[in-house]
């Protein structure tokens, strides 16, 4: 009796096994090469780099800034020494000022473009979600090279280029 109900599990799993349809992607390959991230990623750039002139600028108007008042704090030394410190000391909070505003806008366009990014893979994840509800995938499996939980798979089952092409066009329109 043990014996059947055995034959039976195994003769169940062989079957549901084969009615099975299994994928993977890549998944270094749909998020670097998506049109969307690309996109994001200039904007990004964009960004940083006007983020960079502008700080540029702002360091050269301040070293200017400092030129003139330690000059005039050596004038001063001579005849005032208090009001030549205060000077002095003015002028190193408005740099620890200068700095700290731009770390913070430094930090909020890292985090704002950490979240572009977050947003973006689980767009992708959806996406590809959704991709293998409609062609009656059982399962699409996400590889990488820092996470290789693919180690082989036929070529006909990966999924990367149809997801990534899909994914593209979807973003184009």
């Amino acid at each position: 009796m043990k014996n059947i109900f055995y034959v039976a599990i195994i003769a169940i799993s062989v079957f549901s096994c084969q009615n099975q349809k299994i994928g993977f992607v890549d998944n270094g390959t749909i998020i670097n090469d998506y049109q969307e991230k690309k996109d994001v990623e200039a904007k990004f750039q964009e960004r940083e780099e006007s983020f960079r002139k502008r700080a540029d600028s702002i360091s050269q108007a301040f070293q200017m800034e400092a030129q003139n008042t330690q000059a005039e704090a050596q004038k001063l030394a001579s005849t005032n020494r208090k009001k030549a410190e205060e000077l002095m000391g003015g002028l190193q909070q408005k740099q620890q000022m200068l700095q700290q505003q731009m770390q913070f806008e430094q930090q909020q366009l890292t985090q704002e473009f950490q979240t572009e990014i977050d947003t973006l893979i689980v767009k992708v994840k959806d996406y590809v979600k959704d991709y293998g509800k409609k062609n009656g995938y059982t399962y699409i499996l996400g590889t990488s090279e820092a996470a290789a939980s693919v180690m082989y798979g036929k070529d006909e089952n990966d999924l990367t280029q149809t997801v990534l092409e899909a994914l593209n066009a979807e973003y184009e329109k």
